[in-house]
């Protein structure tokens, strides 16, 4: 693959982020799990070159459980990517977490069912990842220097409770969710984060509260048209502290990037398939 296809950071999230490319190029991936949602878009972002992927493909054709997730992180990795931001839209679970919000969380639950989990489903050697830590502290120290002062309140740290959708939750579900704890809920974030670390490649999300969910004080009935609208008011606020972030990650040749924990997931493991280098 000639060198102007390839990039070392890449940015899964909505078409309105197609514009922060200076010069773009459009590269068809092909991946053992069918075709990932999209062509990859390779451009030039203050000098760092970015690979992005539209989660939901172009004019948002395919709904959360639909996403070939394990197509599209494969494919950002053939082009080079081990350095991945995912920004998505979620409900809060909590009333101080309102509309605008930006929670950069370091846990995740996965509630979701029926979704592809693992590139390791061939007969072969077993491949075990640590889970524990699911987001790469360097990718999230970067997204929170970013977003300091841009958004009506940014919150380090909490747990993404992703849901299989595409439905929004019922009252009681998302009163138990808050019981237990949890921030956000969104339907996008697994396997996407499980997949990349079974990649060996650095994850971290932004979510971008759009609503406060049903059955959360101050929550009414969830529309799609109020999430998009408030995701659209604040779509040019993301794509600033995108870019802000992206300059903030370790460049492809340091030596320390090499060594992040999300980078060696896969260290003394032998593989049942081979990984696009």
């Amino acid at each position: 693959m000639a060198s102007a296809q390839r990039a070392d950071v890449g940015v899964i999230g909505g078409s309105g982020f197609y514009s922060f490319f200076d010069s773009p190029e459009r590269v068809t991936v092909e991946t053992p799990f069918g075709a990932p949602s999209d062509d990859i878009v390779i451009g030039a972002v203050d000098g760092r070159r970015v690979a992005f992927l539209a989660r939901h493909g172009q004019g948002h054709r395919y709904p959360p459980h639909l996403v070939n997730y394990r197509a599209n992180l494969w494919a950002l990795r053939s082009v080079g990517v081990r350095q991945v931001l995912a920004p998505c839209a979620v409900g809060s679970l909590r009333a101080e977490h309102g509309p605008g919000t930006l929670v950069v969380p370091d846990q995740v639950v996965d509630r979701t069912s029926g979704r592809a989990h693992t590139v390791y489903d061939e007969v072969g050697p077993v491949v075990h990842v640590s889970f524990a830590d699911p987001y790469c502290p360097r990718g999230r120290d970067a997204l929170l220097t970013a977003a300091s002062g841009r958004f009506e309140r940014t919150v380090d740290g909490g747990t993404l409770v992703v849901v299989g959708g595409p439905r929004f939750s019922s009252r009681a579900e998302s009163q138990w969710h808050q019981a237990a704890g949890w921030s956000v809920v969104g339907m996008t974030g697994m396997p996407e984060a499980s997949v990349a670390r079974e990649l060996a490649m650095c994850f971290s999300t932004a979510c971008l509260v759009t609503d406060n969910d049903a059955g959360i004080e101050g929550g009414e009935s969830v529309t799609h048209a109020e999430v998009m609208r408030v995701f659209e008011r604040n779509i040019g606020v993301l794509k600033d502290a995108l870019r802000d972030a992206i300059g903030r990650l370790p460049a492809a040749q340091d030596d320390e990037s090499a060594t992040c924990a999300c980078r060696r997931a896969l260290d003394g493991q032998e593989l049942p398939i081979q990984l696009p280098s």
